[in-house]
């Protein structure tokens, strides 16, 4: 199993060096894709400081947003197995063993993490932005008739031949309903496993808004009636 980790960033320069090492520090990916997403801080000047032969940096000469940025690395992945992982440091590398557990044992295709399943560590922030979550999670499943947790979850994993199968239209967070959507579509098999959180606030860097809420809901109409 050759792992990729495709990680988009933009205005990452607190995390993204950190993010890289415990990546590496876990000793699973054979390569690490990040695609600058055109940002306006010191990240490239920090992406382009850590060469290294596992590392490919790719950057958008504009902001285009996270769908994006992950529809570029997933074009350049070469492992037969991909990882999608956050440059904020909300989710763990020390995840990666669970994620690919079942990949690894041959009974799925897919896996997506849950941050509302399981024992592991979470830091308590916004009630609001849960309650969000499990409605766009209710609305995902009552139209994919899978039985997710968290849909919106920033840890996925997929076989790459799975991620070949699918069109990445969207060019923002609304990256996560349309996978989903696209994927309860193929004969694969999907399984879902609690990680770990370790929230942002605003002023920490956090981006998504309610604005992304309302986009997401549109999104798993568009993708799951519309197309």
């Amino acid at each position: 199993m050759i792992l990729t980790v495709v990680i988009p960033a933009f205005n990452e320069q607190a995390t993204i060096a950190g993010t890289i090492a415990r990546v590496r520090g876990t000793g699973l990916a054979s390569e690490i894709v990040v695609v600058d997403d055109a940002s306006t801080d010191q990240t490239p000047a920090i992406l382009s400081s850590l060469k290294a032969s596992d590392l490919v940096v790719l950057r958008h000469e504009n902001n285009r947003g996270k769908g994006a940025a992950l529809r570029t690395g997933f074009q350049h992945a070469r492992g037969d197995i991909v990882l999608v992982q956050d440059a904020d440091a909300e989710y763990d590398p020390a995840d990666y063993p669970r994620l690919l557990g079942p990949l690894r044992d041959g009974k799925a295709d897919v896996v997506f993490g849950s941050r509302f399943v399981g024992g592991d560590a979470h830091r308590v922030l916004f009630y609001w932005h849960s309650v969000g979550n499990r409605v766009l999670t209710l609305a995902s499943n009552a139209f994919t008739n899978l039985n997710l947790t968290d849909m919106e979850c920033g840890f996925k994993v997929f076989r790459k031949d799975v991620l070949n199968r699918v069109n990445i239209e969207e060019e923002r967070f609304g990256f996560e309903p349309e996978i989903v959507a696209k994927v309860a579509r193929l004969d694969v098999r999907i399984f879902e496993v609690g990680v770990s959180y370790n929230g942002r606030t605003y002023a920490e860097g956090k981006k998504i808004t309610w604005r992304d809420g309302v986009a997401a809901l549109w999104c798993i109409f568009k993708y799951n009636v519309l197309k």
